[in-house]
């Protein structure tokens, strides 16, 4: 068996500086290694700073998740301070579930229709029967879905301007609430902007009410739904006719566990989105084990050659470690190779339509994809019920006084997956601040034991055509996973 190397990367329309190398055999990936190629150091500049400067530092970590980083923060800072979510005034509790829920919104719809979409207008695809209608909504720069949906986009981050002032790097999000208090008038406007992007998902993505894809319980249901009108009615149909034709189920598929830490947290304290370690051999979701998770880096430029809690690792330089291939560590959850994102988020969620997909093919291209739209439905309505129990007048945020010494720990979830950020204080500065991120788990590298992570599983068995040196099935792939990379090298 001969074997090709390729080198594949930076991907055009993700983030950040990705490469892939690819050793390819018989026109299949025979084993990739993924390469975040750049450091940054947050984690260094953190060090010996006041605990509440991670507010202001950590949403520049990224200018598409700031909100994320800087949510896990605040929950990090409100642990080190004892405060429960129950504890929050219930006005600041919504307004973090509302400018989360925006951001990871935006997220979804960016990726679908300028990330992922466009790549099945290339011409390699020019002779499906799908390719004209696909070329004409999704082409870069020119599909006119493409552009209503950029359009959307605009407006629906206003939202973060009411709520946060702008976006990104958003500052009103603090360890006991909003520091951006809204007026009623304020909140009828926040609910026009909502109804305004239901209805683009309504008559462009779906050509269907969000509740009726919420409802959908099963992949049966689902091809039903999608046989009751014309194969390109609705964005989400002609997904799913390109889908059928590619066979993208069978696509970049992964067997691993799935990591959530749950979403937008309730007035009881209880996440809207339920969190968890989905084992699909068991077909169960188990709690969150936080005391297992590591990082490894062992095949990172980074110092350290064993498995660390996040509570004792560390981010330092190494350029000249042997063996090493990347700025990534790679998490592992009880020593195992864990997916996160959308698909992680619904499955522990027990979305049934969810479930049933990945039962019969597990987590892949498809099911990532449809995952992230089934989030556009079911969040939207949430949102419409954060902003009605909101109540003007009420407090927004609860002070929160920091102890001197504290270990401590913020769990959110970004678009991307399960983001975590694991903060030590000592003498009232910060002694150690760790993050995890999506990314890191979806693109870490092998570990210790050379056991490849999620995307380096998903790449082998990938089909390379001949001729191709940027092969478009492992674009798919990649983009499945949608990386954020320069909140992997923080």
């Amino acid at each position: 068996m001969s074997t090709t190397r390729l080198l594949v990367g930076p991907f055009n329309r993700v983030e950040g500086d990705l490469e892939v190398r690819l050793d390819v055999a018989d026109g299949r990936v025979h084993a990739a290694h993924v390469n975040a190629t750049m450091y940054r150091g947050f984690e260094q500049m953190l060090q010996g700073k006041d605990p509440h400067d991670a507010l202001v530092y950590v949403p520049r970590i990224c200018g598409i998740c700031s909100v994320s980083q800087s949510v896990a923060a605040a929950y990090a800072l409100r642990d080190a301070a004892g405060l429960t979510p129950e504890g929050m005034p219930a006005n600041g509790r919504h307004a973090l579930n509302l400018m989360l829920a925006t951001e990871n919104l935006a997220d979804h719809l960016t990726h679908f229709y300028l990330f992922f979409m466009p790549d099945f207008t290339r011409p390699v695809y020019a002779d499906r029967p799908w390719f004209a209608e696909a070329h004409a909504r999704f082409a870069p720069l020119q599909g006119h879905h493409a552009r209503q949906a950029t359009a959307a986009r605009q407006r629906w981050f206003t939202i973060l301007g009411t709520l946060g002032g702008k976006w990104p790097h958003t500052q009103s999000v603090l360890p006991g609430g909003s520091a951006r208090a809204i007026d009623l008038a304020e909140r009828l406007r926040l609910l026009g902007k909502v109804r305004e992007f239901r209805a683009f998902l309504e008559q462009t993505l779906f050509a269907a009410p969000l509740e009726a894809i919420a409802s959908l319980d099963s992949e049966a249901a689902l091809m039903a739904w999608w046989q009751q009108a014309a194969p390109d009615h609705g964005d989400l149909r002609l997904f799913l006719t390109i889908a059928s034709d590619l066979a993208l189920g069978d696509l970049g598929r992964g067997d691993g566990p799935c990591l959530s830490y749950g979403a937008y947290v309730q007035p009881d304290g209880q996440p809207a989105m339920r969190g968890g370690v989905w084992d699909a051999a068991q077909g169960l979701s188990l709690p969150v084990e936080l005391a297992q998770i590591t990082e490894d880096a062992t095949h990172a430029w980074l110092d350290g050659d064993r498995p660390l809690h996040p509570h004792d690792g560390q981010t330092l330089p190494d350029a000249d470690k042997p063996a090493a291939y990347t700025w990534n560590k790679a998490p592992r959850l009880a020593g195992r190779v864990a997916e996160t994102g959308a698909v992680a988020r619904q499955l522990n969620d027990g979305h049934p339509l969810i479930r049933d997909a990945v039962a019969r093919t597990g987590t892949n291209v498809f099911t990532r994809v449809l995952a992230r739209l089934l989030e556009l439905a079911r969040v939207v309505p949430l949102m419409e019920d954060w902003l009605r129990a909101v109540r003007p007048g009420e407090p927004w945020h609860q002070p929160t006084p920091l102890p001197d010494t504290a270990r401590a720990t913020g769990l959110t979830e970004a678009a991307r997956g399960a983001l975590g950020h694991w903060l030590r204080i000592e003498h009232g500065r910060i002694a150690n601040y760790q993050i995890v991120a999506p990314t890191s788990w979806n693109f870490s590298p092998r570990d210790a034991d050379g056991t490849p992570g999620p995307l380096e599983q998903a790449l082998v068995g990938v089909p390379v055509q001949p001729g191709e040196t940027t092969p478009v099935a492992v674009q798919h792939v990649v983009r499945s996973f949608d990386p954020c990379m320069v909140c992997t090298v923080h």
